[in-house]
């Protein structure tokens, strides 16, 4: 196994690990640990180049410091990506390498669940590290953490519904949810019992038809999903989907949904606040995952009531940044960075 360092600069370390045995390549960074040690989710995907993944697991590391500093987690910011395709390069030792790859950090990054990876991988991973996250309940950890991702955006929501309709009732609201996958389709089983009307597309479109069957959601195609007119668009899949190309076709009212990085660059919020369009940021509303396993650290272990406590409280944070954002007169995404970066400048100063 060849671990090396890549510089870059505002990160504390990015590592690279290349190992022959098993065919592992993947990158960990680690963005800040000032508030705490760097928990962030393990993804594996079929990346063009190491140039990609690397673009990919900086933006999203960064998004784990700001995310945990405004949802209080008392941990830092991290990720991993594995570079391979999931469906047909997962195996045994490519996990072990992994596991090895990450105890070599000693605790300053801990990883959990992410796009493509589950409990089962992340058990083979645990084999050879004690920094994961996010196992079953049956080995004393807190679980898949995507339930509690779609509860915590379920209740983001609500508060962008009070900011748009002067109420957080999701009676008649249309929502047009973008990527069915673990969090996703939770999530807009979530929406339809609480009375909205759910539009779904995803590029499997097996796991569309299935879902649409089962609970009757409304089917849009991926070229369509931007010009339907609703209260709330979500994505919920790839980030980088709000855009110069997409934002123009927007018939929403708002957007809130559990995607990293949504934005493919910071002034697009300024473009969004100027169309009207509310953005509750990222990071914010689709914490309920983190916060869910950052109480597996607490004292005593995990106590799903305090989870579900912390995760509720993602309305609150909402609340708090679009009133931030009207008094100040910011983007959404600068008011939720102002106050994240505020509170890792405090932590610095004790």
């Amino acid at each position: 196994m060849e671990i090396s360092e890549i510089q870059v600069d505002g990160y504390e370390k990015v590592l690279r690990c290349r190992d022959a045995d098993s065919g592992l390549h993947a990158i960990i960074a680690v963005h800040d640990t000032t508030l705490g040690p760097a928990l962030g989710g393990m993804r594996m995907w079929p990346y063009a180049s190491e140039d990609e993944a690397l673009f990919d697991v900086l933006r999203l590391s960064r998004g784990m410091t700001f995310k945990s500093a405004v949802a209080e987690t008392g941990l830092g910011g991290g990720k991993s990506v594995i570079i391979g395709d999931p469906k047909t390069q997962k195996s045994e030792k490519l996990f072990l390498a992994m596991g090895r790859f990450v105890d070599s950090l000693d605790g300053k990054y801990i990883t959990a669940e992410d796009m493509n990876i589950g409990i089962p991988d992340l058990d083979i991973v645990k084999r050879e590290t004690r920094w994961v996250t996010g196992l079953s309940r049956e080995s004393g950890s807190s679980g898949n953490p995507s339930p509690y991702t779609a509860r915590g955006c379920l209740q983001g929501m609500r508060a962008v519904l009070e900011v748009v309709h002067g109420t957080d009732s999701f009676d008649g609201r249309r929502v047009v949810l973008q990527g069915v996958g673990a969090v996703g389709g939770g999530l807009a089983v979530l929406l339809k019992e609480a009375g909205a009307e759910v539009y779904i597309c995803d590029i499997n479109v097996d796991r569309v038809r299935e879902l649409s069957k089962e609970y009757g959601f409304k089917v849009v195609t991926e070229e369509e999903q931007f010009d339907v007119e609703c209260d709330i668009y979500a994505p919920c899949a790839r980030g980088a989907g709000i855009n110069d190309e997409t934002i123009p076709r927007l018939r929403c009212k708002a957007i809130a949904g559990s995607a990293n990085n949504q934005l493919l660059e910071p002034r697009h919020a300024d473009d969004l606040r100027e169309l009207g369009i509310l953005y509750a940021p990222d990071y914010v509303i689709n914490a309920g995952g983190i916060i869910n396993v950052s109480v597996e650290l607490l004292p005593g272990g995990y106590d799903e009531a305090e989870a579900l406590r912390r995760i509720d409280r993602i309305y609150d944070n909402l609340k708090l940044l679009f009133e931030i954002s009207e008094r100040e007169n910011l983007s959404t995404r600068a008011a939720s960075q102002r106050l994240a970066e505020q509170r890792i400048a405090e932590a610095r100063s004790r």
